[in-house]
């Protein structure tokens, strides 16, 4: 039998080194909790809303969730390893759907209309969906959004508004996180719903 030639030791090594390793974690992916419904429209829209899918400039538009090194969150970065289930652009507007169809927002809530057909079109743009360090093991959530409503004509907008909250989260967990900017999400989409009904008057 031949001895081992230099370059078998070699390759042996090294696969004993990467046998040996640790591995790389898992990434995780997050949903949403369920989305608590708005008040009751007051006064709901005359013709059918359209909710476009979201808006987002760089980071926002990716599925890794996003945190801030700094309580301002001036800078920010992604995780490798925590995502989310659906990019936030088309997760936030199937939720906003489903907040403005329980409210009774509009005749018909929907993310695609034929043009030619009457309707409303609401297009909202995320500004902020991150996390915030607020000391030892603590954080917040920010969530910044702008929406604009416009009727078939387009002449003008009838809603033109940036939305802004933040939350404290209850834990220093991830998935702590993601509750709390349910929540977050869920009390602009609110106040947008609000919003919405005051165009008709109500």
């Amino acid at each position: 039998m031949k001895p081992p030639t230099l370059s078998t030791l070699l390759l042996a090594v090294l696969l004993t080194g990467c046998a040996s390793a640790p591995g790389l974690p898992e990434t995780t992916y997050f949903r949403l909790p369920p989305v608590q419904a708005p008040a009751p429209a007051a006064a709901p829209l005359d013709a059918p809303l359209v909710v476009e899918v979201f808006e987002a400039d760089g980071l926002y538009g990716e599925s890794a969730l996003l945190y801030a090194l700094d309580a301002d969150g001036a800078r920010l970065r992604a995780y490798h390893y925590q995502r989310w289930v659906d990019p936030p652009p088309r997760m936030l507007q199937r939720r906003l759907i489903e907040a403005l169809q329980a409210a009774g927002a509009a005749p018909l809530v929907t993310g695609r209309l034929p043009p030619h057909e009457r309707q409303y079109r609401l297009r909202v743009r995320i500004d902020a969906l991150e996390r915030l360090p607020r000391g030892e093991e603590r954080w917040a959530v920010r969530v910044g959004l702008h929406a604009r409503l416009d009727d078939s004509d387009g002449s003008r907008p009838l809603l033109e508004r940036a939305y802004r909250h933040e939350r404290d989260s209850a834990g220093p967990r991830v998935r702590d996180t993601v509750a709390a900017m349910g929540a977050a999400i869920d009390a602009i989409f609110a106040e947008l719903a609000s919003d919405l009904a005051k165009t008709q008057g109500g």
